[in-house]
């Protein structure tokens, strides 16, 4: 099955990308919880699935700072996102890794203003760590849906590569029973997808599909370096039952014009169907 998140359209209402999903021909929706309302309103949704005829077959645990409403904390968020995926038929959660540093933003202010960045560390006492390592497996099960832990960026300090999460690796990663693998993510540490799939093909229960062009996060398919026919055809070969998520950003898909934003969608979606028989 291949499917459109709405982060790929955060720039549009929920709607809009629910219908720009069918008119392209997506056999689903991954939900991405943020500033949009519509986007944790269960009626809402089940509606917009019932009337474009795409499930929601995923639902992404909100990883914006502030969402109204919705708790501040790591863990908070993912507890709130898991009954809201069981109102909505959802039968996965995407959820990040928690955080090991927070960056504090900042601009000096003199003749010429910068921005700078300050890493704090968080200790590893924090709840969403242990959480993760103690009680995640009893909250699946009770639940009676997946919840898949998404392999997370590197990020940039003072032109050094910064790993800004617990648990950030491929060996660290294998303390989880099912994982969401995004390739972009693994594409800013310069590391191959299909590497890292064969190491963990047997907890990766979804894919976040995207390239990365050695600059920016979340392009186009065939836009970056990343080998992502190659890994869609190892999909295929092995059998793999989940969902392939195509998660990209809006400049990347010409949001700005709607009718270049669907042949976008288009392209994407026949690269998917070309590679992942």
């Amino acid at each position: 099955m291949i499917a459109l998140s709405t982060g790929s359209l955060y720039s549009y209402g929920l709607a809009r990308v629910f219908e720009l999903g069918a008119r392209a021909g997506y056999d689903g929706i991954e939900v991405i919880v943020d500033h949009r309302w519509d986007s944790r309103q269960p009626a809402y949704l089940r509606r917009l699935s019932a009337d474009y005829g795409l499930p929601i077959v995923a639902l992404h645990s909100p990883f914006a700072v502030e969402v109204d409403g919705w708790p501040a904390d790591q863990l908070g968020r993912l507890q709130r996102a898991v009954p809201l995926a069981q109102e909505i038929g959802a039968p996965l959660v995407v959820t990040h890794l928690p955080f090991r540093i927070y960056m504090i933003m900042g601009q000096w202010h003199a003749y010429r203003p910068r921005h700078f960045r300050l890493p704090l560390p968080i200790p590893r006492r924090e709840p969403y760590y242990h959480f993760l390592r103690n009680g995640l497996v009893e909250l699946e099960a009770g639940a009676g849906l997946t919840i898949a832990v998404e392999n997370m960026p590197s990020q940039r300090l003072l032109g050094l590569r910064v790993n800004g999460y617990w648990f950030n690796s491929p060996a660290e990663l294998e303390c989880f029973p099912h994982l969401t693998l995004d390739t972009t993510h693994l594409g800013t540490w310069g590391l191959d997808p299909l590497a890292v799939y064969e190491r963990l093909r047997e907890r990766i229960a979804h894919v976040h599909l995207s390239n990365f062009d050695g600059k920016k996060e979340h392009r186009s398919l065939s836009d970056g370096c990343l080998p992502l026919a190659e890994l869609l055809r190892r999909l295929a070969r092995d059998g793999y039952p989940g969902t392939v998520t195509f998660e990209s950003g809006p400049d990347a898909l010409d949001a700005e014009d709607e009718a270049r934003c669907l042949a976008a969608l288009c392209r994407a979606l026949e690269f998917c169907r070309e590679h992942f028989q």
